[in-house]
């Protein structure tokens, strides 16, 4: 039985998101990639390794076992990786980190920018995702660094603070909320939406919607903050961004900033790694300089 490092890699994304596509996903394959793999690690096993059902996979109990022995085989390539990295001369390295969307849009480019300005052999592999996913990913080895939300589920990870923001309802001027100080989340529910497309945040506010029993009415999904409150400040409908985002472009929008009252929108941000001690110098060096940012 031969299994190579992106069988191991998609076994345990697939097992961790309980989910062949989300799993493929999170590996780079596509899902006919992935599933052909998993399926040729059964037959070269001669075991099932997964129970498939209509709300996703769960390992078998030899899948657990190979579970196991994987994430303990990805541990030591990253600190293989670490060690031999101590001594490469001259060449180029890179440090994958995986944020959500405010750290990502709003906060990561000022950071990153003079750490990669000083390390200009080291490339950073910048993707967005959820903080759950996130938190998941650095867990199962997929990534060096995270940034998310201290409300994920962040047990076993190495947390340092990064930043604090809120986010808040923006509107036209004209708008009947415009005056107003502050509202609750569910004083919108009724409004058209302006929001954005597939990003992390949005989902986490269509999420807090469904929480109250409510599906937003979107409008419109655009791609930046620029854009929400542009289209908010013209009237078209009510956006949600990260008060810094706000503030930034209230002028050059017009909008109006409303506070929510709602406790799940401020928002603590940290950094994560699964262990320090195992970090490749390049990803030692970000991170040390990410918290010291934090601090």
């Amino acid at each position: 039985m031969r299994f190579d490092v992106t069988d191991l890699r998609l076994f345990v994304a697939v097992v961790d998101a309980g989910s062949i596509t989300h799993g493929a996903a999170e590996a780079g394959l596509s899902l006919a990639a992935a599933s052909e793999r998993l399926r040729e690690m059964e037959a070269a096993g001669g075991v099932r390794l997964l129970d498939r059902g209509r709300r996703g996979v769960t390992p078998t109990e030899a899948g657990e076992a190979l579970a196991h022995h994987a994430r303990a085989i990805l541990r030591q390539m990253t600190q293989m990786r670490g060690e031999l990295g101590r001594y490469a001369k001259g060449q180029r390295a890179s440090v994958r980190v995986l944020a959500n969307t405010v750290a990502l849009t709003e906060i990561l480019p000022g950071r990153l920018a003079p750490w990669m300005a000083a390390h200009a052999h080291v490339d950073v592999e910048l993707k967005e995702r959820q903080s759950v996913d996130i938190a998941r990913s650095i867990a199962s080895g997929f990534a060096e660094i995270g940034v998310l939300s201290c409300v994920a589920g962040t047990e076993g990870l190495v947390l340092r603070p990064f930043a604090r923001d809120r986010l808040v309802a923006v509107v036209g001027p004209h708008h009947p909320l415009a005056e107003r100080a502050a509202v609750r989340f569910a004083d919108l529910l009724d409004e058209p939406f302006i929001g954005l497309a597939e990003g992390a945040l949005w989902r986490h506010v269509e999420a807090q919607a469904a929480a109250l029993g409510a599906k937003l009415k979107l409008r419109v999904a655009l791609r930046d903050f620029d854009g929400v409150c542009r289209m908010a400040g013209a009237g078209a409908g009510v956006g949600v961004v990260p008060e810094t985002a706000a503030r930034r472009l209230r002028r050059s929008t017009g909008i109006a900033v409303v506070r929510l009252e709602d406790a799940w929108t401020m928002r603590r941000s940290a950094v994560c790694v699964r262990d320090e001690a195992a970090l490749t110098p390049a990803a030692r060096s970000l991170f040390e300089h990410l918290t010291a940012q934090g601090r």
